[in-house]
């Protein structure tokens, strides 16, 4: 089952201080918007987001259709179709798609420890 491109969303308490610390660790903005609180950053093929007030915890990610530098990728999985293949498997959903829309949709689902992971389709 292909999620997509993964990041980590990262809830912080000062974006400006946050975004320095991970540059100073070779990360480099490349998508969001500091006037709306985040910012999207990369190093290599890691991509980590700097969220400042938008979750309460960190959150893994997973964008279906996009590549790991937020371009749409020609063929992908729509989020309904993973989310009905979870709901398959017995999984509980935190946070359900409308399995009768199409285009951009989310869902979350909690791993057994209590992290959120965040299907979040863009397109």
């Amino acid at each position: 089952m292909d999620l997509g491109t993964f990041s980590v969303s990262l809830t912080v308490k000062d974006l400006a201080v946050s975004r320095q610390f991970y540059e100073n660790l070779g990360f480099a903005v490349f998508a969001g918007n500091p006037d709306h609180n985040y910012v999207m950053m990369r190093n290599g093929d890691a991509v980590i987001g700097l969220f400042q007030g938008m979750f309460e915890r960190n959150i893994l990610t997973f964008n279906p259709g996009w590549d790991s530098h937020a371009r749409p990728v020609e063929s992908f999985t729509d989020v309904r179709d993973l989310q009905r293949r979870l709901k398959e498997q017995g999984l509980a959903l935190e946070q359900e798609a409308d399995q009768d829309s199409s285009g951009p949709a989310s869902f979350i689902v909690i791993d057994p420890d209590g992290n959120p992971v965040l299907v979040d389709q863009h397109r």
